[in-house]
């Protein structure tokens, strides 16, 4: 069963998706930007059939209401969600993040070692100087309502365009992904997602274009599964990336935009997840 509810930290509350409540060790799903825990349904739903899921919706995103500062850096984020899995009684769990996401757990390890027991990153961004400046000043827009509604196309084209073009704003058949775009529903759903975190939406992205994923990955001591999805926007950093994390074993996956692929990328998630623990050699 599915539950949804708010869990108190300081500055505000979380939102959590959580489901499989006692049926194994804790499994924390960090979603990417935007949106919200909604957009991993399919993996908490998969996943809570053997296990628990606690999926929280980041700082300034779907219907987590946590004060911000102006410029926060993913070290905010981590800290949030620290928090509260403190006030869910979660002390040791596997962790999966992506995208924005993945930064953000990459962090948690970092802040909190000893509490990760296995750390999934799935889709991770790396840029060079220029692409970071240009992410940083372009990609995500500081937005506010307005009387014209515009904002409201704006959010519109800035959720639909990311599965035609990439970056999202760059309309040109040089940008084109060779992906479709996905049901009317789906992308109204991630739409609502977006709008009821419009004015704080793009601080969890800033902080993810502006980590320095170089420098902190190579820090990492918990066992990693560095992953992406072949049809990934970001696929193409997926080598550079896996090997900033000390020993991480390696995958790439179909995603999980159909049943078939959601399976058979949960089997090689379960597969990493579930090993059997190797002692470390004595010396």
């Amino acid at each position: 069963m599915l539950r949804r509810g708010f869990v108190d930290v300081p500055g505000g509350q979380v939102h959590v998706r959580e489901t499989g409540r006692g049926l194994g060790r804790p499994l924390v799903l960090i979603h990417a930007s935007p949106g919200s825990s909604l957009m991993l349904a399919p993996l908490i739903e998969a996943f809570g059939q053997t296990r628990q899921v606690i999926a929280p919706d980041t700082a300034g995103n779907g219907d987590s209401a946590v004060a911000l500062p102006e410029a926060p850096d993913i070290d905010v984020f981590a800290a949030t969600h620290l928090a509260a899995l403190d006030a869910l009684h979660v002390e040791r769990f596997d962790l999966y993040g992506t995208h924005t996401g993945a930064s953000i757990a990459a962090e948690i390890c970092l802040r909190a070692p000893g509490r990760v027991r296995r750390l999934i990153l799935d889709g991770v961004g790396l840029y060079t100087a220029e692409e970071q400046a240009e992410m940083l000043a372009r990609y995500a827009p500081a937005m506010q309502p307005d009387l014209q509604a515009q904002y409201l196309m704006w959010a519109w084209h800035f959720v639909r365009d990311t599965y035609v073009f990439w970056p999202w704003y760059a309309t040109d058949a040089a940008h084109r992904r060779p992906l479709g775009l996905p049901g009317a529903e789906a992308l109204h759903e991630k739409l609502v997602e977006v709008l009821k975190a419009l004015t704080t939406y793009h601080k969890s992205y800033r902080a993810a274009f502006a980590y320095d994923k170089r420098a902190r990955f190579p820090l990492l001591r918990v066992k990693t599964l560095a992953a992406c999805a072949r049809t990934d926007m970001l696929a193409r950093m997926f080598e550079e990336f896996a090997a900033l994390v000390p020993s991480a074993e390696r995958t790439l996956t179909p995603g999980i935009a159909t049943p078939e692929a959601l399976a058979e990328t949960v089997a090689l998630f379960s597969r990493f997840l579930d090993a059997p623990e190797v002692p470390e050699a004595v010396p």
